[in-house]
């Protein structure tokens, strides 16, 4: 970091940007779960899981991965306070509310590789802006925010780390084809995160 940029004061964002961000944000991640839905697509996290229970008939995914993201806030309130653990149920509510109102609402036609990729896109732009507002989409988001908050690691390629192992329990829902266009699209995922949201690199809070 330059001297000029160290001594620019840390701007925090107003209530009103946060709700806007908040909202921004849980569109984006919402966009990109009917994306992967409408192709049957699989992402990584817990909406991986989510997106599996779906396909297995359990549970909707838009509730599965409301619930499965309920065990994650003890960490967020324990490690990151209430205001960040606020923000991310705020937002995996809004997410779930919205990922189910537009699967009801649009109807999508899209081949698999540019759908995934496009799904990645646009997660990783929704995790992003939660990101910077001091949010989280939940799940191992959660645990990639502290991490980088705590460690200094990189939360894009933490979240990598985790999508990875819970695509390769997927290979026995999904066929290879499948597979691999969704492992396409947690790459662009993780690489939007990776590369725009790193330890001093953005000074608002």
């Amino acid at each position: 970091m330059t001297t000029e940029a160290a001594e620019l004061p840390t701007l925090r964002h107003g209530r009103l940007e946060d709700v806007a961000a908040l909202l921004t944000g849980s569109f984006l991640v919402a966009w990109g779960i009917v994306l992967l839905r409408s192709v049957g697509g699989l992402s990584g996290g817990v909406a991986g899981v989510a997106f599996l229970l779906d396909y297995l008939g359990v549970v909707p995914v838009s509730t599965a991965f409301f619930v499965l993201n309920l065990p994650f806030y003890w960490l967020a309130v324990r490690r990151l306070g209430w205001e960040f653990s606020l923000k991310t149920f705020a937002a995996v509510g809004l997410t779930s509310a919205l990922s189910s109102a537009l699967a009801h609402a649009v109807s999508v036609e899209m081949p698999l590789l540019l759908a995934t990729s496009f799904s990645g896109l646009s997660l990783g732009l929704g995790f992003l802006v939660l990101f910077r507002h001091r949010g989280s989409g939940g799940g191992f988001g959660v645990v990639a925010f502290y991490l980088q908050e705590r460690f200094g690691w990189r939360a894009g390629l933490v979240q990598l780390a985790f999508d990875l192992t819970v695509l390769t329990a997927s290979l026995a829902v999904v066929d290879l084809r499948v597979l691999l266009a969704s492992a396409v699209g947690v790459a662009v995922l993780n690489l939007t995160i990776a590369t725009n949201h790193r330890p001093g690199r953005y000074l608002a809070r």
